[in-house]
């Protein structure tokens, strides 16, 4: 006969713990604005390049020894210190206007690009956006701009943690 020998083990358990941190939502506030500053436009259709850091590039179009006033558009990100974020650019054009006439602002670049992070204590940094403006031949002296109250004219940086 076959012998069975029955062995019987006690139960054992473990425990771990549940536990979160919350950490301070991702923020960006406006600074300044952007301004391509003084142009003036030729007989052919042109373009000026704004980088991220204020420096303009023209294309068909003359830039006057005064400037009036050329800014990168420049933005305070806030959130967790260390922690890097993803940056999200208009993925169009935006329309300034001077009531009838009309320029478009596009191809959008950042500084930081495509990421930042937010190395500065209490968690900041700085983010700064340029653009391309197109200049109609011949356009139309004036003052241009967009809306400028969150309306159609405007433009969008959109930041998220990563």
């Amino acid at each position: 006969m076959f012998a069975f020998t029955v062995s019987t083990f006690a139960q054992v358990e473990a425990y771990a713990t549940a536990s979160a941190t919350i950490v301070a939502p991702i923020a960006i506030a406006k600074v300044t604005d952007m301004n391509f500053g003084n142009i003036a436009a030729g007989a052919a259709a042109g373009s000026v390049v704004l980088s991220p850091a204020g420096a303009r590039t023209p294309t068909n179009v003359t830039l006057p020894a005064t400037t009036g006033t050329v800014t990168a558009a420049s933005f305070t990100v806030s959130g967790t210190l260390n922690y890097t974020y993803s940056i999200t650019l208009p993925a169009g054009a935006t329309t300034i206007t001077n009531g009838a006439q009309t320029m478009a602002v596009n191809t959008w670049t950042s500084n930081p690009t495509p990421t930042g992070i937010l190395s500065t204590a209490p968690g900041t940094e700085t983010l700064t956006v340029g653009a391309t403006l197109t200049v109609g031949a011949s356009q139309t002296p004036g003052a241009y701009s967009s809306s400028n109250a969150g309306g159609s004219g405007d433009f969008t940086v959109i930041v998220n943690y990563n």
